[in-house]
């Protein structure tokens, strides 16, 4: 079975998709959505959200990271999927399932769900405008308002030529209150020919085991359960192998270990992003953590109320005692990019994860 990282604006960037592959059994990658409205973007706009493809499309790690495009109009993504393809992008996942109000006034995402023939339209488009060997895949909502057009959507992407389609299993309206309707994903599944991943309120390997059994899932796609808990990933295959297959993971990284994922991530953090967000890019991911793991409550009540980095860092590194269980990072490991960033003379326009 698949196990997928999740696309999350804000949060799931580059910094962490390096640290939580680290940790081992994620398959592939989805970058945070890069939104093209009617423009051909510079290979900068790209690299700027998906630093990956400087290096192959991959993490450190070696795991793909797929770029993910958002918009609604058909020759513009097109347009954006045959530059990220000639970037060697690991392939184009499209967007149809933010549920942020700003992005749906504007037609995107989630509001497309309104609209099936446009998905097929939009999905037929990229497929015809990137190489065959160039995966295409989808994310959706289970609909806008409701669940009626679920199943017509998923048609018009599989029909458009998509080769995987990832449920978040809840509908715009339903934002992220649980619960997660899975049984529709199995809906899903039964009137498409291609993979279907679950996605949405996997926190724990119970609930990946009761995903898969409701669902009938190809894979799953985890987010905040694997932000709160990196060793998700592992428990899930260790689970589904069985303790007593070989080769099956039982001893699963403990707070020693996460203590050097911190490291690693403050690292990451120092490198790249702009001092005002550092501090709360440490909090945010620690607040994830206190969810389940009761030590690092200590460690976010340690920098809750502070803003400057400096200060932080000097915390930080008071956790540098800890064994480096995981490979620190390097300045190659995001290093200079080997793509021209030469930029058309139309001004091209971004989105890059918000901090």
């Amino acid at each position: 079975m698949a196990i997928l990282l999740a696309p999350m604006e804000g949060l799931l960037d580059f910094a962490l998709r390096d640290v939580l592959t680290r940790v081992g059994g994620i398959d592939r990658c989805v970058s945070e959505f890069i939104r093209v409205t009617d423009t051909l973007l510079p290979p900068r706009a790209f690299v700027r959200v998906v630093p990956e493809l400087r290096h192959g499309s991959r993490t450190p790690a070696g795991v793909p990271v797929r770029a993910q495009l958002l918009g609604s109009d058909p020759t513009c993504l097109a347009d954006n999927a045959a530059r990220l393809a000639e970037l060697k992008s690991a392939g184009i996942d499209l967007n149809f399932g933010c549920p942020a109000r700003v992005v749906n006034r504007h037609g995107g995402g989630a509001a497309l769900l309104q609209e099936p023939e446009l998905l097929h339209r939009i999905v037929r488009a990229v497929r015809d405008a990137v190489p065959p060997d160039v995966p295409v895949s989808a994310k959706m909502r289970l609909g806008f308002n409701d669940d009626h057009l679920t199943e017509d959507c998923a048609r018009a992407i599989a029909e458009g030529g998509a080769g995987e389609l990832v449920v978040h299993a809840r509908t715009k309206a339903h934002g992220y209150r649980p619960p997660a309707y899975w049984e529709r994903i199995a809906d899903v599944r039964a009137v498409v020919g291609i993979p279907v991943i679950a996605n949405g309120e996997i926190w724990h390997v119970e609930d990946a085991r009761r995903c898969r059994e409701v669902s009938g899932c190809t894979g799953i796609m985890l987010g905040r359960g694997i932000v709160a808990d990196p060793a998700l990933a592992l428990a899930i295959l260790a689970d589904q192998a069985g303790a007593d297959t070989p080769g099956a993971r039982t001893q699963l990284p403990g707070w020693p270990e996460l203590q050097a994922l911190l490291q690693l991530f403050w690292q990451l953090i120092l490198t790249h992003i702009e001092p005002r967000a550092r501090a709360g890019r440490m909090k945010q991911w620690l607040n994830y953590l206190r969810k389940r793991h009761p030590e690092a409550e200590q460690a976010y009540m340690q920098i809750r109320t502070l803003t400057d980095s400096r200060v932080v860092d000097a915390i930080v590194q008071s956790w540098a005692l800890v064994p480096a269980v995981y490979p620190q990072a390097s300045a190659t490991d995001q290093g200079a990019s080997t793509i021209s960033e030469d930029c058309p003379s139309t001004q091209a326009t971004a989105t890059p994860p918000a901090r």
